[in-house]
C-alpha cells in the first residue's frame, strides 16, 4: 500500500486559512492523504493569547478568517521548517515580496521528492532586467516541482462554502490528479489544465487591472467605464502573456484564472477596494492597507512596479497603456483624475475588419 501523502500549508492569511478549510476536510477523509495537516503560522499574539494557540485550541483563526471553523486536523506550527520538513505536497500561500526569504529557510530542509502548489498572485524582479514567476522561484530554490492554482476565488466566499471554480496548472497528469483530490469540494471545482505559466500569470496580472477599476469606482465612473477597463486590461494580459511566454494558450483566458478571476477582482477584491478608497481619502497605501486589510498586504502596485520595471527595460510601456497608467498612479508620478485619459487611445480602439 502506498505511503499516505502528507500535506503542509504555508501561509495562514484568510486565504491559506479558507484553503485550510478544504485541505483538511480532504485530507480527514481521502485515503491517500495523511489526515495530520501541519500549516506554517506566523505568530502573533492576540488579545493575549499566541494565535497558533488560538487556531490549535479553538480551530479560528481570529484575525485572518474569523466566524470559520478550520478542521480540527489542521496543526499550526509556527516553525518553518518543522512544519514543512515532512511533507509530501506543500501549498505555499503567503504574499509574494515574502517567499525568497522562506525559500531560503527551506533550502535542503524538505523531501527531495515534495511537490509544491503556489496560490502566490505576483511577480518578483528577475536579475538583469524582466520578471521572475514565484513557482520558478520556489522550484529553483528547492529543486523541486511547482504547480500553481489560480481562480475567482475570494477568500471569504470560499470559507462560507459558496459555489466556485478554480484552475490549476500542472505539468504531470498524475499530480494534475492527485492535486485535483487534494482541493475540490463539491463547492469548489477544479480544472486542471497543463499551461502552467500562463495560469501564474493570469493570478498575478488580473491585479493590477483591479487598481485600475478601484480608480474609476472612487472617480464615480459606472458599470460602463469598468466594464471597458476590464476588456483592455483583459487585452493587456493577454498580450503580455503572449509576448513574454511564448508557449501561452488562449484558452487559459477562458478558464477561472482568466477572465473570471479578472472580473471577480476587479469588482469584489481587496485591490479594487483599496485603490477606490485611495482616490477617495487621498490617503497613501500603506496606510490604507492597514486601516482596511488587516494586517494582510496589497498585491497589485507592488505588481504593477514589476511589470512596469520590465516593460520599461524593454521600451514597451506604450503597448500596455493601462499597466503602465496604474504603476504611475500608485508611483505617485500620475493623479488618479488622468486615468481615464491614459487609456482613452488606447491601440485595441482601431478599426478592425476580418479578412474577407
Amino acid at each position: 500500500m502506498a505511503e499516505k501523502k502528507k500535506v503542509c500549508i504555508v501561509g495562514s492569511g484568510n486565504w491559506g486559512s479558507a484553503i485550510a478549510k478544504i485541505v483538511g476536510y480532504n485530507a480527514a477523509r481521502l485515503d491517500i492523504f495523511d489526515s495530520r495537516v501541519t500549516m506554517y503560522v506566523y505568530e502573533e499574539i492576540i488579545n493575549g493569547r499566541k494565535l497558533t494557540e488560538i487556531i490549535n485550541e479553538d480551530h479560528e483563526n481570529i484575525k485572518y478568517l474569523p466566524g470559520h471553523k478550520i478542521p480540527s486536523n489542521v496543526v499550526a506550527i509556527p516553525d518553518l521548517v518543522e512544519s514543512s520538513k515532512d511533507a509530501d505536497i506543500l501549498i505555499f500561500v503567503v504574499p509574494h515580496q515574502f517567499i525568497k526569504n522562506q525559500c531560503e529557510a527551506l533550502c535542503g530542509k524538505i523531501k527531495p521528492t515534495a511537490v509544491g502548489l503556489s496560490l502566490i498572485k505576483g511577480f518578483d524582479r528577475a536579475e538583469g532586467g524582466g520578471i521572475d514567476l514565484i513557482s520558478h522561484i520556489i522550484q529553483r530554490y528547492l529543486n523541486i516541482e511547482v504547480n500553481v492554482l489560480m481562480g475567482a476565488n475570494l477568500a471569504g466566499e470560499v470559507a462560507d462554502e459558496k459555489f466556485c471554480e478554480t484552475t490549476i496548472g500542472c505539468r504531470s497528469k498524475e499530480w494534475g490528479s492527485i492535486l485535483k483530490n487534494l482541493i475540490e469540494t463539491d463547492n469548489f471545482k477544479v480544472v486542471v489544465i497543463d499551461d502552467v505559466d500562463t495560469v501564474e500569470v493570469c493570478g498575478a496580472l488580473k491585479n493590477i487591472v483591479a487598481c485600475g477599476a478601484g480608480f474609476a469606482d472612487g472617480l464615480g465612473y459606472g458599470d460602463n467605464t469598468k466594464s471597458a477597463i476590464i476588456r483592455l486590461g483583459l487585452m493587456e494580459m493577454i498580450k503580455f502573456a503572449q509576448t513574454f511566454y511564448k508557449s501561452s494558450q488562449l484558452g487559459t483566458f477562458y478558464e477561472s484564472c482568466g477572465v473570471a478571476d479578472l472580473i471577480t477582482t476587479c469588482y469584489g477584491g481587496r485591490n479594487r477596494k483599496v485603490s477606490e478608497a485611495f482616490v477617495k481619502t487621498g490617503k497613501c497605501i500603506e496606510d490604507l492597507e492597514k486601516e482596511i486589510l488587516n494586517g494582510q498586504k496589497l498585491q497589485g502596485p507592488i505588481t504593477a512596479e514589476e511589470v512596469n520595471h520590465m516593460l520599461k527595460i524593454k521600451n514597451m510601456e506604450n503597448e500596455f497603456p493601462l499597466f503602465t497608467a496604474v504603476y504611475k498612479i500608485c508611483h505617485g508620478d500620475l493623479k488618479p483624475q488622468l486615468f481615464i485619459d491614459e487609456i482613452r487611445n488606447h491601440p485595441e480602439h482601431i478599426v478592425k475588419f476580418s479578412n474577407l
